[in-house]
Order: C-alpha cells, then sequence, then structure tokens
C-alpha cells in the first residue's frame, strides 16, 4: 500500500507532544513491514539546522485557500528509511512554536489543502490511504470529498482520520465558511455543528474510518462524558470507528542503548538501574538511600492529568512514608506554584524541575522506581509505556489507553498497579499498595520489574492492526 501520512507535528523535525512521536514512529513501522509510507508536515521554523542541511527542495506551486491563493515549498529528507515532505510558506509557519496563534484554523486550512494539492506533484506516486490526525489535517477528508474525488491522479484514494484526543477539534465561527474553508453552501452541513463550524466534525462525517488511540478510548468517545460534544456525530459514524492502541519507539526508548543515560540494563542484566537510580539522587541532590523508592511524574501540569488529585494527597504521603517524589513538566500556574510550594515544605522528599527536557525524562525513567499517571482521561497514553521499557513501575487510573496497556499486579502476574474510580483516595490505596510491595516483598517486586521491562509496546504489534485497518478501508 502507499500511504501519504498528513500530520501538523513528526519526529524527528518537530514535536510538541505525542502527535510527534506517534507521526515520526508507525511510519517507521509500517516501512519496516513493506509498505511505502511518506510523511507530510510543515515545514516550522524550530526545524532545526541538522535536519534542514540534508534537505532537498523539489518544487513549488500555489494552494487555494477560499478566494485567495498561496505559494507552497516542498522539501524533501529521509529518516529511518521514511520519505518526509515538509510545505513550506513562511508567512503561515516560519513563527516560534507550532501552535497558539489567532489564525491557526487558516494555517492548517491552507496545510490540509496543500497536502492534497502535493499528490499531483509526486510523479506518478498516489496514495491508497491519507491518514490525518487531529483537527489540523481534519479537512483533508472533506476537501477530497469535494473537489478531488473525481480530478485524475486522485481518484480511488481513501482518507483514515485519527483522533488522538477529542478534546481539540478545531471550532470556529461561521466567518471562516467564505473567508477560509472555501466550500460550497451546498456542503456546509458537513463542516457545520452546534451552531459553529467544527474541523473535526467534518472530517468524521467525510472520511472512511474513523481511529483512536486505544480500543477503550473508542469506546469512551461514545459517552458524552468523554466526547466533548461530538458523541452523537461519532455515534452516527460508529460503524467506522475503530480503537488502535499506540506502541513507542522501542529503538529510541531502549535502556540498553539510551545514549542519555550514563549506565545500560534490561531484563537479563538489570543490575545497573541501580546505578540509574544513585545518578538521578546526585542529579536531584538526594543523598544516596538505595533502600527508598524514588516516585516520578512526567507530564504537562494540567488538570485532566489528575494534577487535583495529587494535590489533595501529596503532603500526607510525603508526611506518613518513607518515599522520594520527583516531578518534571510544565503546564498551568496553579500546579507549578503548589509544586514549588511542596518543595519548599518538604525539601527532604521532593524535587521540581520545571521544563521540557527529553534526556533528563529518560534519566528519571531509568532511574525512578515507580511512576505516577492518575489521568482524568488519557486516550493511549505514551508515558506508562516508556515507564515500562524502563522498569519502572507505573500507577494508574484505569482510563482510555492506561487501562489498555496496564494491568494490576495484585494477581502477580500484572505489570503495574491501577485504580478505578476518579478519587485521591482511591489513587493513595494504589500508591500505597505498591509501596509496601516495594518494602515488604523484595522478590516478587524484581519479579515485577522484570516482567515490565520484558513487556512489548513497540509499533510492530500496532503496525499490523493499522494495516488490517487500511485494507478494510481500501475494500
Amino acid at each position: 500500500m502507499n500511504i501519504l501520512f498528513a500530520s501538523s507535528e513528526a519526529t524527528p523535525f518537530a514535536q510538541s507532544g505525542g502527535l510527534g512521536e506517534v507521526a515520526g514512529a508507525l511510519p517507521k513501522a509500517l516501512v519496516e513491514k513493506g509498505e511505502d509510507v511518506r510523511v507530510v508536515l510543515p515545514l516550522y521554523e524550530c526545524v532545526g539546522e541538522d535536519n534542514r542541511k540534508d534537505m532537498q527542495f523539489l518544487f513549488h506551486f500555489d494552494v487555494p485557500v477560499a478566494w485567495r491563493s498561496q505559494y507552497c515549498g516542498v522539501f524533501k529528507a529521509t529518516a529511518n528509511n521514511v520519505t518526509y515532505y515538509l510545505l513550506d510558506n513562511e508567512y503561515y509557519f516560519k513563527r516560534p512554536g507550532l501552535y497558539g496563534y489567532y489564525d491557526d484554523a487558516e494555517r492548517f486550512t491552507f496545510f490540509s489543502r496543500a497536502v492534497l494539492e502535493l499528490i499531483a506533484w509526486l510523479d506518478g506516486w498516489k496514495p491508497d490511504i491519507i491518514h490525518c490526525n487531529d483537527w489540523q489535517t481534519a479537512l483533508i477528508p472533506i476537501y477530497y470529498n469535494c473537489f478531488y474525488a473525481n480530478r485524475d491522479g486522485y481518484q480511488g484514494i481513501r482518507t483514515v482520520y485519527t483522533i488522538h484526543n477529542i478534546q481539540y477539534q478545531g471550532v470556529y465561527g461561521h466567518e471562516l465558511l467564505n473567508e477560509v474553508v472555501g466550500i460550497s453552501p451546498p456542503d456546509y452541513s458537513l463542516i457545520d455543528y452546534d451552531g459553529c463550524v467544527n474541523f473535526s466534525k467534518s472530517a468524521i462525517e467525510c472520511c472512511n474510518k474513523v481511529t483512536t488511540v486505544s480500543p477503550s478510548y473508542a469506546n469512551e468517545i461514545l459517552d458524552p462524558w468523554f466526547s466533548h460534544g461530538l458523541d452523537s456525530i461519532l455515534w452516527k459514524n460508529s460503524w467506522k470507528l475503530v480503537g488502535i492502541l499506540n506502541g513507542i519507539d522501542t529503538d529510541s526508548y531502549n535502556p540498553q542503548t539510551d545514549k542519555a543515560l550514563k549506565y545500560h540494563y534490561s531484563a537479563k542484566a538489570k543490575a545497573n538501574k541501580a546505578k540509574c537510580k544513585a545518578a538521578l539522587e546526585d542529579r536531584f541532590g538526594f543523598d544516596h538511600r538505595p533502600e527508598v523508592p524514588i516516585m516520578a511524574l512526567i507530564s504537562r501540569l494540567v488538570t485532566h492529568k489528575g494534577l487535583d488529585l495529587i494535590t489533595n494527597m501529596i503532603d500526607e504521603l510525603l508526611n506518613t512514608t518513607e518515599v522520594r517524589f520527583i516531578v518534571l513538566g510544565t503546564g498551568d500556574a496553579q500546579y507549578e506554584d503548589f509544586f514549588r510550594g511542596l518543595a519548599a515544605r518538604h525539601p527532604d522528599k521532593f524535587r521540581l524541575e520545571l521544563a521540557f527536557d527529553p534526556a533528563l525524562s529518560r534519566q528519571i525513567y531509568a532511574g525512578a522506581d515507580m511512576f505516577l499517571m492518575p489521568s482524568k482521561s488519557e486516550p493511549c497514553g505514551l508515558s506508562q509505556m516508556i515507564a515500562l521499557r524502563y522498569g519502572t513501575i507505573p500507577i494508574v487510573r484505569e482510563t482510555g489507553g492506561l487501562k489498555d496497556s496496564i494491568t494490576d499486579c495484585g494477581d502477580g502476574e500484572g505489570n503495574g498497579f491501577t485504580f478505578k474510580t476518579y478519587n485521591a483516595q482511591d489513587m493513595h490505596w494504589a500508591i500505597n499498595r505498591c509501596i509496601d510491595l516495594y518494602y515488604n516483598d523484595k522478590k516478587a517486586w524484581n519479579a515485577l520489574v522484570t516482567r515490565a521491562l520484558k513487556c512489548d509496546n513497540s509499533w510492530a504489534r500496532s503496525a499490523d492492526l493499522y494495516m488490517n485497518m487500511y485494507k478494510e478501508a481500501l475494500s
């Protein structure tokens, strides 16, 4: 199959979160299975010189954006045997960061239309599937249906739309219809929803398959509690809804080879994990106490990550339990301020790093004993899988991909600790069970760490499921 993977970000060129990791790792896994996958993304200002120096300029063309045309230059690059097309328009993309601008709707309308215009310039290469990701590419299915489906060179293409987080839908006012979106009035109903223009709604209506990033999340978003208002549209299109659990890049996240680590280890030889813990204690100014567990939180500091549960009970935990706690991340001021205060109240037990630091995150994954992830909602989550990869035991709430990837070890077979209800005391109980096992049954704890290290959360498994889904879309 020929697959054109359209994403607003993709490693190693531009990343702000999990979408970038998926857009870097899934195409790589599909290529390894013999598919011809090409990734298209914007050429942002933040794309570094290391990536730019090997780029090749191919051509340029004009892109219709409602009543006007805009320049689009196309650069080609290769990474991990995957071909990348980076679309250049300095007016839209030569800016700091990826998102958060007043004209994001126009920027990604341009990008969506440019992805389709690109196909005519690819020397006879035609995708069987265009795989769109989140609202930034959600106009591709509607544009394909309205403008391209009957054109020579475009016929028979299928579109897939993946919802990575349904909270972000691309909702704007009706003024966009004429000024930005540029579809004809008979097609307005495809994008109109609840008195607004809704990019995601148009993709769900127009694509051939809708996917989400875990089976549990696919079920959850049919519930008004999780759907952020789109449940009726998803129910209407539930026949094409599929949940496929994300994986992680196990070549990149590998405790045997990770360049961010001073010491390396594996499931068969895990002694150096203790040295990683000592190095982490040094990094955060703790004295060496290997007998005391280190619990970590690496996260955006926002409410839906379950931080209100943590703020409700963390003082009690640190006052009554011999445990150390490390937080890495940035986010809402209320949580940053809370954790600053916590560091002042518990200088011997708590450390805070308000930063986005990929290398330090890997050192924390390797050096910590436990990883806390009590999300209110979590479409898939990658952090719990990365923690397993480094032999650090996850404590998670049973929601979305957390439920699909972590099973409670109470039966002696699971790979972590879980709790069901969104309740601080239930989370505290799960934490206490974890700490109790660490202190009181070293044999069981070591077996749990070994099971975690052996878990297979590679993209190879998920790639097979995506290939089956693509074939269904084509049938």
